[in-house]
């Protein structure tokens, strides 16, 4: 079992009453787990979204802003995975994280951590999104947070509306990338050009 599985298990999780559960799902659905090979289907599909649902833990460091940088730090294309809460299928896409620092700075790893970090669970993109820039806000205190998501949900592109390819953008904007014209439009200009 990985550290991943461990930490989920250990958070409330019941790995055995989850395997007791898919196998019943399975059978149900016409599996047939008693042919080779898919024995053990259901403990892996348990295992697959504890391990796609339970966030890596990690610690936040900033730093000191020396320098008294006061421009738009912005990591773009960061990848991620989540997991629908309607379906539990996944939507897979890129986070642009940006901030106006104030008297700290964050590693910028860090960001690409707190993308990972939300994504972990069963989750919608727009609270996702919004996650993303409330961590951010209450950990640095910047003058300012935007956060662009763009992904594409197998939901709709699998089954329903089925329209594979299409890709759904949300954006949560604080301080003066939301409320300064010239802030937003810098950040959502940077952000554009990194998704085309």
């Amino acid at each position: 079992m990985t550290r991943a599985l461990e930490l989920a298990v250990a958070g409330g999780g019941d790995r055995a009453v989850a395997i007791a559960g898919a196998t019943q799902m399975l059978r149900a659905l016409g599996a047939d787990l008693d042919r080779e090979g898919m024995e053990r289907t259901p403990a892996r599909l348990v295992d697959a979204l504890l391990e796609m649902t339970t966030p890596r833990p990690f610690s936040f460091t900033t730093f000191p802003n020396d320098e008294s940088y006061d421009e738009l730090v912005l990591v773009r294309d960061i990848p991620f995975r989540s997991l629908c809460e309607h379906h539990v299928l996944p939507f897979t896409g890129v986070a642009h994280v940006g901030y106006l620092p104030s008297a700290r700075i964050v590693g910028l790893s860090k960001l690409a951590r707190v993308v990972e970090h939300v994504s972990r669970g069963l989750q919608v993109q727009e609270r996702m999104t919004v996650e993303i820039a409330d961590l951010l806000e209450s950990e640095l205190h910047p003058r300012g947070v935007g956060v662009v998501v763009s992904a594409e949900h197998l939901c709709m592109s699998l089954r329903g509306a089925q329209v594979p390819g299409s890709v759904t953008c949300t954006s949560a904007l604080r301080g003066l990338l939301r409320d300064d014209a010239r802030s937003r439009q810098e950040f959502l200009a940077l952000t554009t050009r990194a998704s085309s």
